[in-house]
């Protein structure tokens, strides 16, 4: 009997997908596009087709109107494809829902919530205290495209590692966690993790740390060649090739305010 006769026609699971947040500090369609071209050199696929989160959450109070058509072809002009909006008032509820996009509530708690969470923190804190729940044997593991081997470091549900080969157009997100590598990342592969990156051999291809926002978050190889970094989203390319001085040694890349800086390993040299 034919397979497809026992294969659903469609299934739903959970799945994680990553997406570049997309601040507007302005709705002015010319400012962003004139800040759009200068964060990306004229390079066509800097963004390679990335899923957007409008962020409207810097927008000054009483700005005009935001064209949703007009910023939703500009990012497209850029290679993003924008999915929803972020920290919208409910006055701009039906305009957006209307151009397709979706409405992402704020994380942060409000001021209401944070006091009960805190209350309710208060009362556990003088209960007496449960027994600890067994470690977990396997890292939270969130990324998609990637088939590849993850384990957890023993008692350690804070990292994920990859064993294997991440491969050209693959893409690997440690949600919630640091990502350790300890194969080659090859070139127009994507690594993201919300915590630190720690590539045990050659990073070439994008890799992401600090992808929610933690700008403590770091980037380490054994030997530095990537495309692209960055760090809780700040951006850095390498079209000219990555320094010369730290391509063949132990390298890190953190965030010095607003500045991707590259640095060794074993000393204070940096980039």
């Amino acid at each position: 009997m034919s397979k497809s006769l026992f294969q659903k026609p469609i299934e739903i699971k959970i799945s994680t997908v990553v997406a570049v947040s997309a601040i507007l500090a302005t709705a002015d369609s010319i400012a962003l596009d004139a800040a759009l071209a200068e964060m990306t050199g004229g390079t066509t696929d800097f963004f390679e087709d990335d899923l957007a989160v409008i962020d409207v959450a810097a927008l000054p109070a009483g700005s005009d109107p935001v064209d949703w058509a007009g910023i939703i072809a500009l990012l497209k002009k850029y290679r993003l494809n924008p999915v929803a909006v972020r920290n919208a008032p409910p006055s701009m509820a039906a305009d957006i829902a209307a151009h397709g996009l979706s409405l992402e509530t704020a994380t942060k708690p409000r001021a209401d919530e944070a006091d009960a969470v805190a209350a309710k923190a208060a009362a556990k804190a003088t209960a007496p205290a449960p027994a600890p729940a067994p470690a977990p044997t396997k890292a939270p593991v969130a990324a998609a495209t990637a088939a590849a081997a993850t384990d957890s470091l023993p008692g350690n549900a804070g990292v994920m590692i990859i064993d294997t080969p991440v491969r050209a157009g693959q893409r690997i997100y440690a949600r919630g966690c640091d990502l350790i590598i300890t194969a080659v990342v090859n070139n127009g592969a994507e690594v993201i993790a919300d915590g630190s990156i720690h590539v045990y051999n050659t990073l070439h291809g994008r890799a992401l740390a600090g992808a929610s926002g933690n700008p403590e978050a770091r980037i380490f190889a054994m030997t530095m060649s990537p495309e692209l970094v960055s760090i809780a989203g700040v951006y850095r390319t390498f079209e000219d090739g990555f320094p010369a001085e730290f391509a063949r040694s132990p390298a890190q890349i953190r965030l010095v305010g607003d500045r991707i800086d590259i640095l060794s390993v074993n000393s204070a040299n940096r980039a």
